[in-house]
């Protein structure tokens, strides 16, 4: 599988989000934004962390193609246990959404969406992770809202800062969930979607406990 190198191309769907923070004007509540579709136009430069970087084992890459990307190898808990790909630098707003909404052809296993912001942690990089379940050999579409995620270093749970949606600087997927073996998803689109989502959810959920 040929590994993607990181494209100085920007997408022209993300285009108008990726200027200056100061010129982001937030995206209005009622509209699904559409952060890629895997098209030529949507390139967000993606490029491979595996657990080698720490000394692990596991193996992972991707391939880019015809509107969709997949993401596949072995991860080996003798040593880190993951497998990720993540995203170049990115500028966006998200605060009128209520989450990030996936279109996955996963293989029965956990996977985790990381996003990051300018966040830090004794001076390091604080990253957000959400884990998310797929079923073997089906097309899912699977909504993670932000308030799922949980601010992390290296792996370790921390207590904060809670996730600014403001100021989304990077966005990844990871496979880190104990378990050794083969590994295979395809993602067909990363979208952020409506924050009247969230609240209707939460309603219906209220009506069905009353």
């Amino acid at each position: 599988m040929n590994r993607k190198t990181y494209n100085p191309r920007y997408s022209l769907i993300l285009g108008v989000l990726l200027m200056t923070s100061a010129s982001l004007p937030p995206v209005a509540a009622g509209q699904e934004l559409v952060l890629t579709d895997f098209s030529a136009d949507s390139d967000l430069g993606w490029y491979v962390v595996n657990d080698n970087v720490m000394g692990g084992r596991s193996e992972g890459d991707f391939a880019q193609g015809q509107g969709e990307l997949h993401f596949s190898g072995r991860t080996n808990t003798n040593g880190g246990g993951f497998s990720s790909i993540r995203t170049k630098p990115l500028q966006l707003d998200l605060s009128n959404h209520g989450g990030i909404r996936l279109r996955v052809k996963g293989d029965g296993r956990r996977y985790t969406w990381r996003l990051t912001t300018d966040a830090r942690w004794r001076g390091r990089q604080v990253a957000y992770w959400a884990d998310f379940e797929t079923e073997n050999g089906t097309w899912a579409t699977v909504d993670i809202p932000f308030s799922s995620f949980v601010p992390r270093f290296r792996g370790f749970t921390l207590e904060g800062p809670a996730l600014d949606t403001r100021r989304i600087t990077g966005m990844g997927l990871m496979i880190y969930d104990n378990e050794d073996g083969p590994f295979e998803l395809y993602l067909d689109s990363v979208r952020a979607y409506s924050a009247t989502v969230v609240a209707q959810s939460y309603m219906s959920r209220q009506d069905r406990q009353e």
